[in-house]
């Protein structure tokens, strides 16, 4: 089983909170989640979001305009090993 999905992760639990909050009122189908351990820095909790939302999800972050993103990343769960890797 693959599982493909993108994550964004930030510093502060605030900004996890307030940017899932934001991409639900776009209409993109968010959640909150803990932070995968390849993403070493930050809070511990990230939004995590179909790749195919990457646009929005993008132009959302430009609107928030938040010093506190680590960063953008594609994250892909082969049934054994998670892989993550910057977008």
């Amino acid at each position: 089983m693959r599982d493909v999905y993108g994550v964004a992760a930030f510093r502060s639990r605030q900004q996890v909170l307030r940017f899932e909050a934001m991409l639900k009122a776009q209409g993109v189908p968010a959640r909150v989640v803990t932070t995968p351990r390849d993403i070493s820095m930050g809070c511990g909790l990230s939004v995590r979001f179909p790749m195919e939302y990457l646009q929005d999800v993008r132009r959302a972050l430009r609107r928030l305009n938040s010093g506190n993103l680590i960063g953008l990343y594609r994250a892909e769960y082969d049934g054994m090993r998670l892989r993550v890797t910057p977008v």
